[in-house]
């Protein structure tokens, strides 16, 4: 597996499609879908390759003077598991404390309504981000929102 930052829009936008509409369950609105890979442009956009094809990505977005959020991130399902997105997340990370931010959030569905979204959050947490609030209705009612930070 090797993890390149990735500059060309079109190729992020390309790369966010092909990963996020792999995982419905966890993408399966496509506005929301739709939005994600729209956003990808211009943003710090890392992309994970086996045997030259990308396997996943995550982009960071910058929230604040010193705060970025990891605004999303896709594995395809059947390599969860392999350290992929931990290794996507160690370089995201490694850039954003090289750009000079102080903190690091990623927004998620509240622990205890999904199962596949419990997943995500234990994910979250085993990188060592912490609870910082909950958003009800964010989102909509039924997607409580989850925050989670973390200092660089």
């Amino acid at each position: 597996m090797n993890i390149v930052e990735i500059t060309n829009d079109v190729e992020k936008q390309n790369i966010a499609r092909d990963i996020l509409e792999a995982l419905p369950e966890w993408f399966g609105i496509p506005e929301s879908r739709e939005e994600y890979i729209r956003d990808s442009v211009g943003q710090s956009f890392f992309c994970a390759y086996t045997d030259d094809k990308p396997v996943g990505f995550l982009y960071l977005k910058q929230t604040g003077k010193d705060t970025v959020e990891l605004a999303v991130m896709g594995v395809l399902k059947e390599l969860h598991r392999n350290g992929i997105g931990k290794a996507l997340f160690e370089s995201a990370k490694k850039s954003a404390c090289e750009k000079g931010y102080s903190f690091l959030q990623v927004k998620t569905v509240q622990m205890g309504k999904y199962e596949a979204y419990d997943k995500t959050n234990r994910f979250y947490l085993s990188l060592g981000f912490k609870e910082f609030e909950i958003f009800p209705t964010l989102w909509d009612e039924w997607n409580p929102c989850q925050i989670y930070v973390m200092a660089l």
